[in-house]
């Protein structure tokens, strides 16, 4: 259960690193405006606003790739995970629900894997 809750913890950190590319990056170009269903104008004025939402989803993946690495203490990996799944509850209950699935899903999975794996050393 460690090698999976590991494993989907680094497809969550990278799965927000790409979050971080398409919104600091890319959040104007057309696989931007195509991913996240916008025209032109809506993309150039909430730019500066995706950047900002670009970095965050950058410092959860760091926190992510840092507790896994470190993996000495799993509360610190529970923490970040735990930050991506509200976020993505927020993010799905405010802007879509596809979010749900893309985002809060696996980190929730790395979680369950996470405390299935603590339970089973204890």
């Amino acid at each position: 259960m460690l090698t999976a809750a590991l494993v989907l913890t680094a497809l969550v950190a990278v799965l927000h690193l790409w979050f971080l590319v398409l919104e600091m990056l890319l959040w104007t170009k057309p696989l931007g405006r195509k991913t996240f269903r916008m025209s032109v104008e809506k993309a150039e004025t909430t730019r500066v606003l995706a950047a900002n939402q670009g970095l965050y989803n950058g410092f959860l993946a760091v926190g992510l790739l840092w507790s896994a690495w470190l993996l000495k203490d799993w509360r610190v990996t529970a923490f970040f995970l735990g930050c991506v799944i509200v976020a993505g509850v927020f993010g799905a209950a405010t802007v879509s629900r596809r979010i749900l699935w893309i985002q809060a899903l696996p980190a929730a999975l790395a979680l369950a894997c996470l405390v299935a794996a603590i339970a089973g050393a204890h």
